[in-house]
């Protein structure tokens, strides 16, 4: 069945409007946000995704705390993601839809390998704990510019408990 152009365009507008959420903020702050969190969402997925890999597969003398302790982190992460979602849609965003989504707005490395030695998974995700300070912060930059303190306020959260993961993941490789 085709559709006549203007149908199709009065649907699209349709949609687009059915999205909207009022806001005090410009658009280009909600389209510069928006992408920010976007961005974050999909590192958030994928940290959230090796943390819980490196769960399932964790091996060695430590299994149980480390085992226990990547649980408890990838709970925290996972957390953050219907926050960060939500708080796209507040702003009159939209946000992921998908896996490929996340792949394309994803800026941590996915960790395929089949085997990862203990101490290198707690390596990899000191580093990628760093990483995601360093994009939070980024976005925290964007919001201020905007004078967004509602997200800029959940980020500091975000960021605190980032920074508490990056230690107890860093405190675990001083005996390796």
């Amino acid at each position: 069945m085709n559709v006549p152009k203007t149908a199709t365009s009065q649907l699209e507008r349709a949609e687009k409007h059915a999205l909207e959420v009022p806001t005090d903020l410009s658009q280009e702050a909600v389209t510069e946000i928006s992408k920010a969190l976007r961005q974050l969402l999909a590192d958030v997925f994928t940290l959230y995704l090796k943390t819980k890999n490196f769960h399932w597969h964790m091996t060695g003398r430590h299994f149980r705390d480390y085992h226990l302790l990547l649980d408890e982190h990838s709970e925290q992460i996972f957390a953050m993601s219907d926050d960060i979602a939500e708080r796209a849609r507040k702003l009159g965003a939209s946000t992921l839809h998908s896996i490929s989504e996340i792949s394309r707005n994803q800026r941590l490395q996915d960790n395929n390998e089949e085997f990862v030695a203990p101490q290198d998974m707690m390596a990899e995700l000191t580093n990628d704990n760093q990483h995601l300070t360093q994009f939070l912060r980024a976005a925290h930059e964007i919001c201020e510019e905007h004078k967004d303190v509602a997200t800029a306020s959940m980020i500091e959260v975000w960021i605190d408990q980032t920074e508490r993961r990056t230690w107890f993941l860093s405190e675990t490789q001083r005996e390796f």
